[in-house]
């Protein structure tokens, strides 16, 4: 299985990158089974927006998104959800892309059985299990623990395959759930896509 390569997450800036990743399909290879989702909604966020966790400084709990790019960025937000980025700028930077919405493609039911273990029961629709950012890593296993701070690269069980279909149009957009830097248009999505957070 063809997977994007350093070359494709060095070449882009932040904004470009979070544009690219559209269309591609997020996969994890876990003990328990394989799930995949098509990226289908993305944010964007840059060392100088004030929005950014890397805008004051590096700390313990930024430090993987000084990383080099191709690597994850799992953070922990409002004391009980996780949200998956990809780092997308040299390694000292500190610029990500949150991964906001996947359409489900692969392992439907080990994502519903993941989602009902978190959420107390399993009455979801298909649109429900990745339709958000911490609904996406949950319903894909993917931890702070265990992801936090590794690469998307070579023989990870965490990566990234090009897109089957590049043939739709990109919405762009400012981001949600932010306050400041909330002017910004660094959020996009595949137009017209039932999965997508919000429109």
């Amino acid at each position: 299985m063809q997977r994007l390569d350093l070359h494709f997450y060095q070449k882009y800036d932040t904004l470009t990158l979070a544009n690219r990743l559209l269309g591609s399909e997020l996969v994890h290879d876990s003990p328990e089974g394989r799930t995949a989702g098509i990226i289908v909604e993305t944010e964007a966020y840059l060392t100088d927006d004030p929005a950014c966790h890397a805008y004051r400084k590096q700390t313990t709990r930024n430090a993987a998104m000084f990383g080099p790019a191709g690597s994850v960025y799992v953070y922990l937000i409002y004391g009980m959800y996780h949200c998956v980025n990809i780092v997308s700028a040299e390694e000292g930077k500190g610029e990500a892309v949150l991964i906001r919405a996947l359409e489900p493609t692969e392992g439907i039911g080990l994502m519903e059985k993941r989602r009902a273990a978190r959420k107390g029961h399993g009455n979801f629709t298909i649109r429900e299990l990745c339709n958000g950012p911490a609904k996406l890593v949950q319903a894909m296993g993917i931890t702070l623990a265990g992801h936090n701070g590794t690469s998307l690269l070579d023989d990870a069980s965490l990566f990234i395959i090009p897109p089957k279909h590049t043939d739709f149009e990109v919405v762009t957009t400012t981001r949600i759930g932010i306050t400041q830097g909330a002017d910004l248009p660094y959020r996009f999505y595949i137009k017209g896509n039932r999965f997508v957070s919000k429109r």
